[in-house]
């Protein structure tokens, strides 16, 4: 199969790209993501048909976040834009006249960054997205696993404190309340609630207030050194690396591939989850150690994987 079209629906925007068989980004076109069901399910399909002027389009690939059945048809339950079982595939495979896959996104970026990036000479590759929230995907023996039902690794939603904070999801205690975009803001206010006087850069990056402390704030005053704002990210690490042990003794992969925007920072994150990982790893003095890598793809990921998801059939 040659060129297909990727669909990532972001919060803000939807994005589609028109991608060949090496993963390349031929074009690419946006639409602002609707407020209500319906309007999205119109703003994918006009992206699809604008990108896909002037080539020779096969599939369609869809990147939804939320839960997707078993036959990557329907969108079973999707948070932030109130989908329940929703039949998306035969909505715009009706609209485009094109073979539709609609997968789940984190799993898209898994298998994006598995076929092109730094998943590239693993068979068996767990990925884990630090956004907003934790996403994830597993790639073992070189297919995506997406289990009987097709909602697998849904890792962010691991219970990892009984009793603990109290989740999006309605429970408490998930995995993404501890190592994720928000528990780093948290982590941040918190701290420089505590010691005012070891966040001076980074308060004075915002408007001054704890309140006004956002991510990119905590990412800014990391790089310029400012105590309050490192320890924040070493916070959200050794809980990253805590988990990657745990999947460790599930998966047993080659390679955690580390994406979403908290793994833009790098080294400044990543060496703290590999320390993290390694001391939680059990019995990790006597077996071998999985690599823990940055994704490469960065915010392609998703489109790219849906893309060629679509032409896996």
């Amino acid at each position: 199969m040659g060129l297909t079209i990727g669909v990532d629906i972001g919060g803000t925007k939807i994005a589609a790209g028109v991608v060949d068989e090496e993963g390349r980004i031929l074009e690419t076109s946006t639409v602002p993501t609707p407020q209500t069901p319906e309007g999205v399910v119109e703003a994918i399909c006009t992206a699809v048909s604008e990108v896909g002027k002037g080539h020779d389009i096969e599939a369609v690939g869809i990147g939804a976040a939320g839960y997707v059945d078993d036959k990557r048809a329907t969108v079973l339950f999707a948070p932030n834009i109130n989908w329940r079982h929703e039949p998306l595939k035969d909505k715009v495979e009706q609209r485009v006249g094109l073979p539709v896959v609609v997968e789940n996104d984190a799993n898209a970026a898994a298998w994006g960054e598995y076929r092109f990036g730094a998943g590239q000479g693993h068979e068996d590759v767990i990925c884990i997205t630090l956004g907003t929230g934790l996403g994830g995907g597993i790639i073992i023996g070189n297919k995506l696993r997406r289990g009987r039902f097709g909602v697998a690794a849904e890792f962010g939603h691991i219970r990892v404190v009984p009793d603990g904070l109290l989740c999006g999801c309605g429970s408490q205690g998930c995995w993404e309340q501890y190592a994720s975009g928000r528990a780093l803001v948290r982590y941040a206010k918190q701290r420089a609630n505590a010691a005012p006087e070891n966040a001076t850069i980074l308060l004075g990056l915002g408007d001054g207030t704890i309140e006004g402390i956002e991510g990119k704030h905590i990412s800014a005053a990391a790089r310029q050194g400012d105590p309050v704002a490192i320890d924040s990210f070493r916070e959200l690490a050794r809980w990253a690396g805590a988990g990657l042990a745990d999947l460790a003794s599930l998966f047993d992969p080659s390679a955690f591939i580390v994406g979403g925007g908290v793994s833009d920072e790098g080294e400044l994150v990543l060496e703290p989850i590999r320390k993290s990982f390694r001391r939680w790893l059990i019995g990790g003095q006597w077996r071998p150690h999985a690599q823990v890598l940055a994704a490469q793809l960065g915010g392609k990921a998703g489109l790219v994987g849906a893309a060629d998801l679509a032409r896996q059939g």
